[in-house]
C-alpha cells in the first residue's frame, strides 16, 4: 500500500504515466477513526468496487481531522493516532491512503474547488463511496447530491456508505468513544472488531517505576485518550511476543500531572524496549486514575494493582491462553 502525503504531492503524482492513479480510482473519504465495523464495511464497498473496475481503491484521510483544526484541546479525544490507523488501513487491503493537511488553505476550499483539484484532477476518482450527510467545502455546500450531479458530467459514480449496527444502534467513532469513557470494553470491543489498543513508541521516562519495584514501558500520547485509569493489559511485542501487564493511562497526576501518557508494567519481562513501538491491548478496569499524597503511598497502590491484576488474571486467562 502507498502513502499519499499533502495535495501537492498527489499533483504531481497525478501528471506522470506510470502514477498508480494512471487509471483513476475508487475512493472514499472520512476520519476513520478506529477503523471500527462501520468503517470496515465501507473499505469492503471500496475495495469491492476497486476489483471490478480493475483499479487501485484510495482512503482519503485529514491531520489533523476537521474537529481537531476548528476545537483544538476541546475536540474529542482519538481513538488511534495516525500511524496505528495507517496500520490497520494497511492491514485491511486498502490500496492508497491520501493523507491531506487539513489547514486554513484547505479549509478555504469551495465544494467545487475540492471536486475539481481533488477528486477529478487529483485522484482520477471513477467511483465515490461516501455517506449521504457527506458535507464539504468551506460553506459547506458541497454534498452527496452535488457528487452525483458532477459526476454525472465528469464520468464518476457515487455510492452511499452501509450502516453497520450492533445491538440496535449504529456503530460510529463516538459510541466507541463513550463505550471506552464508561470502561465498557467488551462493547467497545464487538464495535471495533477488535480489543481496544494504543500502538506507541517507548520513550525514556522518569524511571520511577524501577525506583518502585515496577518498571514500565512509556509511551508518550499527543492528546488525552478515550479512557483513563489502572487496566490489566496484553503488550505485544515486537518480536512476536505476548505478554501480561498492567498499564496507567492519563496524567500521572501524583508525578507531574501534565503529559499525557501510557505507562506499561510487564509481568515476567526484563530487558529494555527504548525506541521500539509496541501494542497495548486493554483487557480490564482495574481503577481510576487518583492522585496521591505521597510516593509511598502511590508505591503501596501499586502493589496492590499489581496483585489484584494477577488474580484477574489468574481467573481470565493469560495472554497466551487468548491466542
Amino acid at each position: 500500500m502507498r502513502l499519499i502525503r499533502g495535495l501537492t504531492n498527489l499533483k504531481l503524482l497525478s501528471r506522470r504515466e506510470d502514477s498508480v492513479l494512471s487509471r483513476g480510482c475508487v475512493a472514499t473519504v472520512g476520519n476513520f477513526d478506529g477503523v471500527h465495523l462501520g468503517h470496515q464495511t465501507i473499505l469492503d464497498q471500496v475495495k469491492e468496487k476497486a476489483d471490478h473496475l480493475g483499479v487501485p481503491s484510495v482512503v482519503m484521510v485529514f491531520e489533523p481531522q476537521p474537529r481537531e483544526f476548528f476545537q483544538g484541546d476541546e475536540a474529542p479525544p482519538r481513538l488511534t493516532g495516525f500511524r496505528q490507523k495507517f496500520e490497520t488501513l494497511l492491514a485491511s487491503g486498502v490500496d492508497v491512503v491520501l493523507c491531506l493537511k487539513f489547514d486554513e488553505t484547505f479549509r478555504s476550499y469551495s465544494g467545487m474547488g475540492f471536486i475539481d483539484d481533488v477528486l477529478i484532477d487529483g485522484l482520477k476518482v471513477r467511483h465515490l463511496v461516501v455517506g449521504d450527510d457527506f458535507r464539504f467545502g468551506c460553506d459547506r455546500a458541497g454534498d452527496f447530491r452535488l457528487l452525483q450531479q458532477v459526476g454525472e458530467k465528469a464520468g464518476y459514480s457515487v455510492e452511499n456508505t452501509r450502516t453497520v449496527t450492533v445491538e440496535g444502534d449504529r456503530v460510529s467513532s463516538t459510541r466507541i468513544r463513550h463505550a471506552l469513557q464508561e470502561n465498557q470494553l467488551e462493547l467497545a470491543g464487538q464495535l471495533l472488531g477488535r480489543a481496544y489498543a494504543i500502538t506507541g513508541r517507548v520513550v525514556y521516562g522518569r524511571q520511577l517505576g524501577r525506583t518502585i519495584g515496577a518498571p514500565t514501558a512509556n509511551i508518550l500520547l499527543g492528546r488525552m485518550a478515550p479512557l483513563q485509569g489502572v487496566y490489566v493489559v496484553a503488550v505485544s511485542l515486537p518480536d512476536g511476543r505476548q505478554l501480561d501487564g498492567v498499564a496507567n493511562i492519563g496524567l500521572r497526576p501524583t508525578v507531574d500531572g501534565r503529559q499525557p501518557s501510557l505507562e506499561v508494567h510487564m509481568f515476567d519481562f526484563a530487558g529494555t524496549l527504548y525506541g521500539q513501538r509496541i501494542d497495548v491491548s486493554f483487557r480490564h478496569p482495574l481503577r481510576d486514575e487518583i492522585k496521591f499524597d505521597s510516593i509511598d503511598e502511590l508505591k503501596d497502590q501499586i502493589a496492590r494493582d499489581l496483585e489484584d491484576a494477577r488474580a484477574w488474571i489468574a481467573d481470565h486467562g493469560t495472554v497466551a491462553n487468548q491466542h
